[in-house]
């Protein structure tokens, strides 16, 4: 995997040449222009490669560059590399975050993300999931100057969600200063950052109070809340910190620590068929069939049905395996809650005409509060307006008169 994963970094050194992802999920996109500047074999790929890996890491001596074009090839040799694959997946599951003194950064992405921060540790394979925390202890010790460096994990501050001093230094300097702390174990509450190879999306569904997972290459086109999967990477990708969508590698489902600071797999409310099947092994027995997909769901009305059939634990709220505690109320706590709050009170605003706007210089980010719409969402979601330029002439207020 150390001398694997380096493809990506090498290669998008390339002119006109883009290499993306890890393992058995590659994308690679090459120019027109470089095309016409004479990039017109993959010899030329395979002899720039070389070079490369040579260069960077002189411990490599002769070197060998093969692409395989027949289909039938390639299916029997991915099934060569997939048993590989689950070889070195199963190696890590052993260990965890507690039986370690340092975790592990991994930098390879920065080029395409600058501000993410990669942390893998025993219970947190790479975004990518081709880096566990074996092969980063590798990497390091192979190539001490590359992208992968020991991270001292320091105090524990939050053993369930998997926050470390240590690691806070790590995201303060490796993001620029952008980020100053992330819990490994969590989905809502400083999650970890996402680069742009991450093999699946986590996006949070206020509605149900839930989560659902979506994979690169999915053959599934929509997820509950309208968006694909390359839609969601747009948005949460390029190394952002943001509450309500998390990139994962697929291996992280197989960790006992899986977002527990969220409640684990009794968060999950959905999943994409192919995603689902390709870990069932993961998922617990109790919530196998309390997962909806596409197929039996399209929309957030039909997913709260399915929940209430089948009597997820979101309904009537979800209690953390890992120490016992209530960490949501339930759909209809959520409802009364909610049908609690008293109206606001209208009051008239004065404004005298002529009044010149205030400029954008003036006007400091405005934070408007909203809720998600449905009965379960009691997360409130905030809007914050930066550098708007708003301009008002007039505002005319009318009380609204109660019909008899």
């Amino acid at each position: 995997a150390v001398i694997e994963r380096r493809n990506h970094e090498y290669q998008s050194y390339i002119q006109g040449y883009m290499h993306l992802n890890q393992r058995a999920e590659i994308w690679v996109r090459i120019s027109k222009d470089a095309v016409k500047k004479g990039l017109k074999s993959l010899q030329q790929i395979g002899k720039a490669t070389i070079m490369l890996f040579k260069a960077e890491l002189p411990f490599i001596e002769k070197m060998e560059a093969t692409f395989i074009t027949d289909e039938e090839e390639v299916e029997r040799r991915l099934e060569e590399a997939n048993r590989i694959y689950e070889a070195r997946d199963v190696k890590t599951r052993g260990l965890h975050d507690e039986d370690v003194d340092e975790f592990y950064q991994c930098t390879l992405c920065q080029s395409f993300a600058p501000t993410n921060v990669c942390v893998v540790s025993p219970d947190r394979i790479a975004l990518c999931g081709a880096m566990s925390w074996f092969d980063s202890r590798a990497a390091a010790r192979v190539d001490p100057e590359g992208p992968n460096a020991p991270i001292p994990k320091g105090e524990c501050i939050d053993p369930i969600g998997g926050e470390y001093t240590g690691v806070n230094e790590a995201a303060v300097r490796l993001s620029s200063g952008e980020y100053d702390s992330i819990k490994l174990h969590s989905f809502l509450e400083k999650p970890h950052t996402s680069c742009g190879c991450f093999e699946v999306a986590g996006f949070y569904i206020p509605e149900v109070e839930g989560i659902g997972w979506v994979h690169r290459g999915s053959k599934v086109s929509e997820t509950p809340i309208g968006l694909p999967f390359s839609t969601i990477a747009g948005s949460v990708g390029g190394g952002k910190q943001v509450k309500g969508f998390l990139g994962i590698g697929i291996q992280y489902f197989y960790s006992s620590k899986f977002i527990q600071a969220d409640g684990g797999w009794r968060r999950v409310v959905w999943m994409a068929s192919d995603l689902k099947a390709r870990v069932a092994d993961a998922i617990p027995e109790e919530m196998k069939d309390k997962i909806a997909t596409e197929k039996e769901v399209k929309t957030i009305e039909e997913l709260r049905e399915f929940l209430q059939r089948v009597d997820h634990p979101v309904v009537k709220g979800v209690i953390r395996n890992v120490d016992g505690e209530r960490i949501t109320e339930g759909w209809a706590a959520a409802a009364e809650a909610t049908a609690e709050v008293p109206p606001a009170e209208e009051k008239a605003v004065p404004v005298e005409e002529g009044v010149p706007s205030t400029s954008a210089a003036q006007v400091p980010p405005v934070s408007i509060p909203m809720v998600a719409s449905g009965a379960g969402a009691n997360t409130p979601i905030r809007v914050i307006l930066k550098d708007a330029d708003i301009s008002i002439g007039k505002i005319i207020v009318k009380r609204k008169e109660k019909t008899k």
